[in-house]
């Protein structure tokens, strides 16, 4: 008996990303806000730039009963860390995106008309934000991230920042095909003036 009352208990709306549709009720044009800090560590394009650890994400939200589902819009806001894609300096940014997602109601004609992945659904009158969230922060971070849009980068022989190196910074280089004959003729060149 107590198997059965535990398998048709209602999972409990726990979790700083999860939202409780029940506060909202299903009225069309019922609404809740929401202000939350949450806890983000990683959430971005890992090892190039995301929320840094111990970071979170600023959410600003209006929760609004429609008929389909409820729409949630608004902002999501956090302080993002990484490392410039050109010369590898240590960059952070502040990104702030607009969201706009409608979570549907299950059996309502969103739910039944649509793709799975074509739009959020409701599961158990909850709504967990972190997937959305998470892919509109990724699609917002720049791919290749660089401290200034004007910047050189490293020097590909010897690593050294070229902003820094100069402008009349170079390396002599030789064709392979002749360093083994300046090496060997070079060397008798030496030998023979030191006769």
């Amino acid at each position: 008996m107590s198997e059965h009352r535990h398998a048709s208990a209602r999972p409990t709306a726990t979790g700083p990303w999860i939202i409780d549709t029940r506060d909202i009720g299903r009225r069309a044009g019922t609404s809740r806000s929401y202000q939350r800090s949450v806890p983000a560590a990683g959430l971005g394009l890992l090892d190039v730039i995301a929320v840094p650890e111990g970071g979170t994400v600023e959410l600003d939200l209006l929760a609004e009963s429609v008929v389909e589902g409820v729409l949630i819009s608004g902002t999501a806001s956090a302080d993002v860390a990484g490392e410039c894609s050109r010369c590898l300096d240590p960059i952070s940014d502040h990104v702030e995106i607009k969201l706009m997602e409608l979570f549907a109601y299950p059996d309502s004609a969103t739910d039944e008309t649509t793709d799975e992945d074509e739009v959020s659904r409701i599961s158990d009158d909850l709504i967990d934000l972190e997937p959305v969230v998470r892919d509109a922060v990724v699609l917002a971070l720049p791919q290749v991230p660089l401290c200034s849009p004007d910047c050189l980068g490293l020097c590909v022989e010897c690593g050294g920042k070229l902003a820094e190196l100069g402008p009349d910074h170079g390396h002599e280089t030789m064709d392979p095909r002749w360093a083994a004959l300046q090496e060997r003729f070079g060397g008798n060149r030496d030998n023979s003036e030191e006769n």
